[in-house]
């Protein structure tokens, strides 16, 4: 089994926490992953795992070389990207990750028009918090990024830049409470951890002096859905609930400091490949069918990011 195998094999290892979930996904027997690890191990010459009840566990030194073999990983598939693309970019792979919000609401119509323009692409698209698609960029996992503003001291350039709002809003009846004050003693329903949405929500929250009941949802979708349904108020993208708005099923309330801009951001590393700079270029056209045209930042624009936050 070659070195790249094996470091596959300990970051699957670290995300299973136990060898049978981990063989499953590396399609192997356990014991070839038992093999792996333990040569792996000699390798690096300190423990990597230890047991932990039924299953595994990443030692100290274990976690630290797992997340260098995740940018080693990570780096070598851009490598073979970057030089397949760079031969024949018509050709290539771009690895998209995005956050929740722009990958269900932005993403798809985007990928519809560029596989129209460039049907031999081949696009891999994966969708997480924040903290997720910005942790993918700065570990080699990800080619392009659309999502919030770039956190600080990641090496990136900003490619586009796109408006996008948040506004806080709830079910009709919502807005009959007692004005603003009202609505921050009200139930206010979050995201999962690690979003930058949730954050920023957070964040307006304290600036307000407002300590209201909260409900953590698991994704964008049930936060919208609770707040249809009633369950609470809620910081989200305007783009995310359009049709409830336009609908009535939402409304957008009248709470201080909103709405916020928190602008779009299509991000790359310094370089890029061949392989995103078409999907940038599809990007900025007339016809990427994403709602707000996307614009190229303004000059003296910054990168790498100096503020974190706005990740939705």
């Amino acid at each position: 089994m070659t070195t790249e195998a094996r470091l596959r094999t300990l970051v699957a290892v670290a995300d299973a926490g136990a060898v049978h979930t981990a063989a499953g996904r590396l399609t192997v027997t356990d014991s070839a992953v038992s093999a792996a690890l333990a040569a792996l191990t000699r390798e690096v010459g300190v423990p990597l795992v230890e047991r932990q009840g039924r299953g595994l566990r990443l030692t100290p030194a274990g976690q630290t070389y797992a997340r260098y073999a995740r940018s080693i990983l990570g780096l070598h598939e851009e490598a073979l990207a970057a030089a397949r693309g760079d031969a024949d970019p018509e050709h290539g792979l771009v690895r998209l990750a995005a956050v929740t919000t722009a990958a269900e609401h932005i993403v798809p119509p985007l990928l519809g028009t560029f596989r129209d323009r460039h049907p031999g692409v081949d696009v891999s698209l994966e969708v997480g918090t924040s903290d997720r698609v910005w942790g993918l960029l700065g570990a080699w996992g990800a080619d392009l990024v659309i999502a919030g503003r770039p956190p600080r001291g990641l090496d990136v350039t900003v490619r586009a830049v796109r408006p996008n709002s948040l506004v806080v809003v709830g079910a009709p009846g919502q807005a009959g409470q007692a004005g603003p004050a009202g609505l921050l003693g009200a139930r206010w329903l979050l995201r999962e951890a690690g979003s930058g949405t949730r954050a920023t929500c957070e964040a307006l929250l304290a600036s307000l002096d407002a300590d209201p009941p909260v409900l953590t949802l698991g994704s964008n979708g049930a936060v919208v859905a609770g707040a249809v349904a009633g369950l609470g108020v809620t910081l989200v993208s305007r783009d995310a609930v359009t049709r409830q708005l336009a609908a009535g099923d939402l409304v957008e309330l009248d709470v201080p400091q909103t709405p916020m801009s928190r602008p779009w951001h299509a991000v790359t590393r310094p370089r890029g490949s061949a392989v995103a700079g078409l999907l940038v270029a599809h990007l900025l056209s007339d016809d990427a069918g994403t709602g707000p045209r996307w614009r190229r930042p303004r000059p003296g624009r910054r990168s790498p990011a100096e503020s974190s936050g706005g990740g939705m």
